[in-house]
């Protein structure tokens, strides 16, 4: 599995993030720009002593990940998807695709892949859940497909 991460703001989310990635095998995408420097402390602590474990890629625009995965399929986590991210068969090298903590993922990437968005269920009030667990979640559904594997 891929978790690709379009502009992320928040260094303790994407640390999060990476150790999600690190305790799964999952390959971790970041595309900047970044919200943050790759030498903060906030993010170097919420990774703990995973950071060895995890392969971690940079992209200087979400075009340069599909152009290096062009036959792998791709699916965006939005608010804005029309079906859940349970509700679809995930590929067990699928790249699962997350945007930014304030703004998502930008409309037009959406609007051109509206067939791959998926969004997690929650209330009408609420605005977003926080990208790390949505990561999580959406993480361990597709692993769960394929029955953990390489997985304890």
């Amino acid at each position: 599995m891929h978790v690709v991460l379009v502009e992320p703001e928040i260094p303790a989310n994407t640390g999060n993030i990476a150790r999600t990635c690190a305790v799964t095998g999952t390959v971790l995408h970041l595309v900047r720009p970044l919200g943050f420097s790759t030498e903060d402390k906030y993010l170097k602590r919420a990774g703990l002593d995973y950071w060895h474990l995890v392969e971690i890629h940079y992209y200087d625009g979400f075009a340069r990940v599909e152009q290096k995965y062009p036959d792998h399929t791709f699916f965006f986590v939005s608010t804005r998807g029309e079906r859940l991210y349970t509700e679809v068969r995930y590929p067990p090298d699928a790249f699962l695709v997350f945007g930014k903590e304030t703004r998502g993922l930008p409309p037009d990437l959406l609007a051109a892949n509206k067939d791959r968005c998926v969004r997690i269920p929650m209330i009408n009030q609420a605005r977003s859940l926080n990208l790390a667990n949505a990561v999580a979640v959406v993480l361990y559904e597709a692993l769960r497909q394929h029955g953990f594997p390489g997985l304890g």
